[in-house]
Protein backbone atom coordinates (compact mmCIF):
# COMPACT_ATOMS: atom_id res chain seq x y z
CA UNK A 1 0.00 0.00 0.00
CA UNK A 2 1.22 3.48 -0.88
CA UNK A 3 0.23 6.69 0.89
CA UNK A 4 0.76 10.16 -0.58
CA UNK A 5 0.84 12.38 2.50
CA UNK A 6 0.91 16.15 2.82
CA UNK A 7 3.60 16.99 5.39
CA UNK A 8 2.41 20.57 5.81
CA UNK A 9 4.30 23.80 5.12
CA UNK A 10 7.21 23.38 7.51
CA UNK A 11 6.29 23.12 11.17
CA UNK A 12 6.53 19.39 11.89
CA UNK A 13 3.28 19.48 13.88
CA UNK A 14 1.27 20.89 10.97
CA UNK A 15 0.58 17.41 9.63
CA UNK A 16 -2.70 15.59 10.12
CA UNK A 17 -3.01 13.04 12.91
CA UNK A 18 -3.82 10.47 10.22
CA UNK A 19 -0.68 11.33 8.28
CA UNK A 20 1.52 11.10 11.40
CA UNK A 21 0.08 7.69 12.34
CA UNK A 22 0.81 6.29 8.89
CA UNK A 23 4.38 7.61 8.98
CA UNK A 24 4.87 5.81 12.30
CA UNK A 25 4.05 2.44 10.74
CA UNK A 26 5.66 2.95 7.32
CA UNK A 27 8.36 0.57 6.09
CA UNK A 28 9.54 2.93 3.34
CA UNK A 29 9.42 6.74 3.29
CA UNK A 30 10.24 8.74 0.17
CA UNK A 31 10.30 12.39 1.18
CA UNK A 32 10.78 15.68 -0.66
CA UNK A 33 14.04 16.51 1.12
CA UNK A 34 14.40 20.02 -0.23
CA UNK A 35 11.16 21.19 1.41
CA UNK A 36 9.93 18.66 3.98
CA UNK A 37 11.20 19.03 7.55
CA UNK A 38 13.56 16.19 8.45
CA UNK A 39 11.95 16.18 11.91
CA UNK A 40 9.20 14.02 10.39
CA UNK A 41 11.73 11.20 10.17
CA UNK A 42 11.98 11.16 13.97
CA UNK A 43 8.53 9.59 14.06
CA UNK A 44 9.51 6.70 11.78
CA UNK A 45 10.00 3.26 13.24
CA UNK A 46 13.42 1.66 13.63
CA UNK A 47 14.62 0.09 10.40
CA UNK A 48 12.58 2.28 8.06
CA UNK A 49 14.02 2.78 4.57
CA UNK A 50 14.44 6.50 3.84
CA UNK A 51 14.80 8.03 0.38
CA UNK A 52 15.30 11.72 -0.41
CA UNK A 53 13.40 12.34 -3.64
CA UNK A 54 15.26 15.62 -4.22
CA UNK A 55 18.00 13.46 -5.72
CA UNK A 56 15.68 11.06 -7.57
CA UNK A 57 13.94 10.91 -10.93
CA UNK A 58 10.32 9.87 -11.38
CA UNK A 59 11.49 6.47 -12.60
CA UNK A 60 13.67 5.97 -9.53
CA UNK A 61 10.83 6.89 -7.18
CA UNK A 62 8.51 4.43 -8.93
CA UNK A 63 11.16 1.72 -8.81
CA UNK A 64 11.43 2.05 -5.01
CA UNK A 65 7.64 1.96 -4.65
CA UNK A 66 7.28 -1.07 -6.91
CA UNK A 67 9.99 -3.00 -5.05
CA UNK A 68 8.40 -2.21 -1.68
CA UNK A 69 4.99 -3.28 -2.96
CA UNK A 70 6.34 -6.64 -4.10
CA UNK A 71 7.78 -7.13 -0.62
CA UNK A 72 4.44 -6.31 1.03
CA UNK A 73 5.69 -3.11 2.63
CA UNK A 74 3.86 0.12 3.49
CA UNK A 75 5.26 3.06 1.53
CA UNK A 76 4.82 6.75 2.32
CA UNK A 77 5.42 9.36 -0.36
CA UNK A 78 5.83 12.48 1.76
CA UNK A 79 5.16 15.75 -0.04
CA UNK A 80 5.38 19.31 1.21
CA UNK A 81 2.20 21.26 2.03
CA UNK A 82 -0.83 19.62 0.46
CA UNK A 83 0.07 17.14 -2.29
CA UNK A 84 -2.79 18.26 -4.54
CA UNK A 85 -1.26 21.75 -5.04
CA UNK A 86 1.89 21.83 -7.21
CA UNK A 87 2.66 18.36 -5.86
CA UNK A 88 3.41 16.56 -9.15
CA UNK A 89 1.49 13.55 -7.85
CA UNK A 90 -0.73 12.92 -10.89
CA UNK A 91 2.15 11.48 -12.90
CA UNK A 92 3.02 9.18 -10.01
CA UNK A 93 -0.57 8.07 -9.43
CA UNK A 94 -1.10 7.34 -13.12
CA UNK A 95 1.84 4.95 -13.08
CA UNK A 96 0.54 3.23 -9.95
CA UNK A 97 -2.82 2.76 -11.66
CA UNK A 98 -1.02 1.08 -14.57
CA UNK A 99 0.83 -1.22 -12.20
CA UNK A 100 -2.34 -1.99 -10.18
CA UNK A 101 -0.71 -0.66 -7.00
CA UNK A 102 -3.21 0.54 -4.44
CA UNK A 103 -2.70 4.02 -3.00
CA UNK A 104 -4.38 6.70 -0.91
CA UNK A 105 -3.89 10.47 -0.70
CA UNK A 106 -3.83 12.13 2.72
CA UNK A 107 -4.33 15.93 2.52
CA UNK A 108 -2.10 18.42 4.29
CA UNK A 109 -1.86 22.07 5.33
CA UNK A 110 -0.80 24.19 2.36
CA UNK A 111 1.76 26.97 2.52
CA UNK A 112 -0.84 29.47 1.33
CA UNK A 113 -3.00 28.90 4.40
CA UNK A 114 0.08 28.86 6.62
CA UNK A 115 1.08 32.22 5.13
CA UNK A 116 -2.36 33.71 5.83
CA UNK A 117 -2.05 32.45 9.41
CA UNK A 118 1.40 34.03 9.70
CA UNK A 119 0.04 37.48 8.85
CA UNK A 120 -3.17 36.82 10.81
CA UNK A 121 -5.56 37.50 7.95
CA UNK A 122 -8.66 35.94 6.39
CA UNK A 123 -8.80 35.52 2.60
CA UNK A 124 -12.60 35.61 2.35
CA UNK A 125 -13.93 38.77 3.97
CA UNK A 126 -17.61 39.67 3.42
CA UNK A 127 -17.88 42.73 1.22
CA UNK A 128 -14.24 42.42 0.14
CA UNK A 129 -13.61 39.07 -1.52
CA UNK A 130 -15.25 35.66 -1.52
CA UNK A 131 -12.73 34.13 -3.90
CA UNK A 132 -9.14 32.95 -3.47
CA UNK A 133 -6.98 32.42 -6.55
CA UNK A 134 -4.00 30.07 -6.25
CA UNK A 135 -1.58 30.55 -9.10
CA UNK A 136 2.03 31.08 -10.18
CA UNK A 137 3.89 33.11 -12.77
CA UNK A 138 5.28 31.39 -15.81
CA UNK A 139 8.89 30.25 -15.56
CA UNK A 140 10.38 27.03 -16.82
CA UNK A 141 6.90 25.62 -16.28
CA UNK A 142 4.50 27.42 -18.63
CA UNK A 143 1.12 28.81 -17.55
CA UNK A 144 -1.95 28.67 -19.85
CA UNK A 145 -2.48 32.03 -21.56
CA UNK A 146 -5.95 32.52 -20.06
CA UNK A 147 -4.43 32.03 -16.57
CA UNK A 148 -1.89 34.82 -16.88
CA UNK A 149 -1.53 36.62 -13.53
CA UNK A 150 -2.50 39.95 -15.12
CA UNK A 151 -5.84 38.51 -16.26
CA UNK A 152 -6.49 36.85 -12.90
CA UNK A 153 -5.65 40.03 -10.99
CA UNK A 154 -8.28 41.90 -13.01
CA UNK A 155 -10.93 39.97 -11.08
CA UNK A 156 -9.90 41.79 -7.89
CA UNK A 157 -10.04 38.60 -5.82
CA UNK A 158 -7.65 37.54 -3.06
CA UNK A 159 -4.56 35.85 -4.49
CA UNK A 160 -1.88 33.49 -3.25
CA UNK A 161 1.02 33.24 -5.67
CA UNK A 162 3.31 30.22 -5.45
CA UNK A 163 6.80 29.64 -6.82
CA UNK A 164 7.24 33.19 -8.07
CA UNK A 165 9.10 35.37 -5.56
CA UNK A 166 12.35 34.97 -7.52
CA UNK A 167 10.65 36.97 -10.30
CA UNK A 168 9.08 39.57 -8.02
CA UNK A 169 9.50 42.48 -10.46
CA UNK A 170 7.69 40.58 -13.21
CA UNK A 171 4.95 39.55 -10.78
CA UNK A 172 4.44 43.12 -9.58
CA UNK A 173 4.24 44.57 -13.08
CA UNK A 174 1.57 42.04 -14.09
CA UNK A 175 -0.39 42.62 -10.90
CA UNK A 176 -0.30 46.39 -11.38
CA UNK A 177 -1.73 46.02 -14.88
CA UNK A 178 -4.38 43.61 -13.62
CA UNK A 179 -5.57 45.31 -10.43
CA UNK A 180 -5.10 48.77 -11.98
CA UNK A 181 -4.52 50.23 -8.51
CA UNK A 182 -2.18 49.95 -5.58
CA UNK A 183 -3.24 47.00 -3.38
CA UNK A 184 -1.73 45.47 -0.23
CA UNK A 185 0.83 42.66 -0.58
CA UNK A 186 2.43 40.32 1.94
CA UNK A 187 5.38 38.06 1.21
CA UNK A 188 5.89 35.21 3.65
CA UNK A 189 9.13 33.28 3.40
CA UNK A 190 9.19 29.73 4.84
CA UNK A 191 5.78 30.03 6.48
CA UNK A 192 5.60 28.15 9.81
CA UNK A 193 9.35 27.37 9.90
CA UNK A 194 11.44 28.74 12.77
CA UNK A 195 13.20 31.11 10.36
CA UNK A 196 9.97 32.43 8.84
CA UNK A 197 10.16 36.02 7.58
CA UNK A 198 7.30 38.36 6.68
CA UNK A 199 7.39 41.44 4.45
CA UNK A 200 4.33 43.72 4.30
CA UNK A 201 3.80 46.37 1.69
CA UNK A 202 1.89 47.32 -1.45
CA UNK A 203 2.43 46.84 -5.15
CA UNK A 204 4.38 50.10 -5.15
CA UNK A 205 7.07 49.03 -2.70
CA UNK A 206 6.97 45.27 -2.15
CA UNK A 207 9.54 44.52 -4.87
CA UNK A 208 12.22 46.70 -3.29
CA UNK A 209 11.46 45.36 0.19
CA UNK A 210 11.71 41.73 -0.91
CA UNK A 211 15.00 42.30 -2.72
CA UNK A 212 16.42 44.23 0.24
CA UNK A 213 15.72 41.22 2.47
CA UNK A 214 17.21 38.83 -0.07
CA UNK A 215 14.11 36.64 -0.43
CA UNK A 216 14.43 34.59 -3.61
CA UNK A 217 12.60 31.31 -2.97
CA UNK A 218 10.30 29.36 -0.62
CA UNK A 219 7.87 32.25 -0.22
CA UNK A 220 4.19 32.94 -0.72
CA UNK A 221 3.07 36.21 -2.29
CA UNK A 222 -0.35 37.15 -0.90
CA UNK A 223 -2.19 39.93 -2.69
CA UNK A 224 -5.49 41.70 -2.22
CA UNK A 225 -7.65 44.03 -0.16
CA UNK A 226 -8.21 41.29 2.44
CA UNK A 227 -4.80 42.21 3.87
CA UNK A 228 -5.86 45.73 4.84
CA UNK A 229 -9.41 46.98 4.33
CA UNK A 230 -12.76 47.58 5.98
CA UNK A 231 -15.25 44.72 5.70
CA UNK A 232 -18.75 43.61 6.62
CA UNK A 233 -19.26 41.31 9.57
CA UNK A 234 -20.45 37.78 8.89
CA UNK A 235 -24.20 37.15 9.02
CA UNK A 236 -23.52 33.78 10.60
CA UNK A 237 -22.97 35.33 14.03
CA UNK A 238 -25.30 38.31 13.63
CA UNK A 239 -27.81 38.32 16.49
CA UNK A 240 -30.60 39.21 14.05
CA UNK A 241 -29.79 36.47 11.55
CA UNK A 242 -31.79 33.24 11.63
CA UNK A 243 -30.38 29.90 10.47
CA UNK A 244 -31.11 26.24 11.14
CA UNK A 245 -29.27 26.23 14.49
CA UNK A 246 -30.37 29.57 15.93
CA UNK A 247 -33.38 31.86 15.85
CA UNK A 248 -32.40 35.47 15.25
CA UNK A 249 -33.63 38.21 17.56
CA UNK A 250 -36.28 40.48 16.17
CA UNK A 251 -35.18 44.08 15.63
Amino acid sequence: MVYFIGAGPGDVDLITVKGRKIIEKADVVIYAGSLVSKEHMEFCKVGVELYNSAHMTLEEVLSVIEKAEKEGKVTVRLHTGDPSIYGAIKEQMDELYKKNIEFEVIPGVSSFTAAASAIKREFTLPGVSQTVILTRIEGRTPVPENEDIEKLAALGASMAIFLSVGMIDKVVEKLKRGYKRNVPVAVVERASWEDERIVMGTLEDIGDKVKKMGITKCAQILVGDFIDSSYSKSLLYDKNFTHMFREGKKK
